[in-house]
């Protein structure tokens, strides 16, 4: 589905990836991991069509990505939920929801992706009128999960989901996400508890220094030393 090979990728002049490769296949849920400054949002950025890659390439279902703008990427079915959720906050939470059925393809499914949202995040049908900024930061995100959702996409890709929401708001995140994929939607998240990440993904890379150092089956990385040691704490060493 995604086949991303031998990416380089950065900022201006400066290189953060360097020759990543990566793959996630239909109705995969695929974790990236790593430290603060590894580059897991410049490859999710990178495959958004949000920067241009270097060197290598980015194939969705055998197509070239790496030309295409960024809403021709969306059209293909690729959808980033980013960090921060970048809503608009004088805007109605519907509004909000609403602006991700823009391409033509998503226009024709607009009702049914309202109702779709709204089963899946049942809080935010009684707060549709609402203005987004009135929200707490965990139903904001259900917003920004909402908003890529309309775009019907085939893969949905997040990063830090779970950053700055309120610890029993995760849960449902995590649970929402597991419903998307259970509907045919391919996930590949970012996200900083590596506990719950490895806990729902069926596979995970493991991003340092703008390469990938390790990668396998989710259950497996989670035994790994190496990642239990630099990203569950030492709590996980004694178990």
């Amino acid at each position: 589905m995604l086949d991303v090979r031998d990416l380089d990728a950065g900022h201006g002049d400066i290189r953060v990836l360097s020759g990543v490769s990566l793959s996630i296949g239909p109705g995969e849920i695929v974790a990236l991991l790593g430290p603060n400054g590894a580059g897991k949002s410049t490859l999710l950025n990178t495959v958004a069509g949000l920067l241009r890659p270097r060197r290598g390439s980015v194939t969705f279902e055998g197509e070239d990505l790496h030309r295409l703008r960024p809403h021709l990427v969306v059209e293909r079915g690729v959808a980033l939920v980013p960090e921060g959720r970048r809503l608009f906050g004088s805007m109605s939470v519907e509004d909000n929801l609403e602006l991700g059925a823009f391409a033509p393809r998503a226009r024709t499914t607009r009702r049914a992706g309202l109702e779709r949202v709204y089963a899946l995040f049942p809080d935010l049908q009684g707060r549709r009128r609402q203005l987004v900024r009135a929200l707490s930061g965990g139903q904001q995100q259900m917003v920004a999960v909402g908003r890529a959702l309309m775009t019907s996409p085939r893969l949905l890709m997040l990063d830090e989901p779970s950053l700055g929401i309120a610890p029993r708001l995760v849960g449902s995140i995590m649970d929402a996400l597991v419903e998307i994929n259970r509907g045919g939607v391919a996930v590949f998240l970012v996200e900083q508890n590596v506990q719950a990440a490895l806990g729902l993904a069926h596979r995970a890379y493991v991003l340092e220094s703008g390469r990938i150092a390790l990668q396998g089956r989710a259950a497996e990385l989670a035994r790994d030393p190496h990642v239990r040691r630099a990203y569950l704490g030492p709590l996980a060493m004694r178990q």
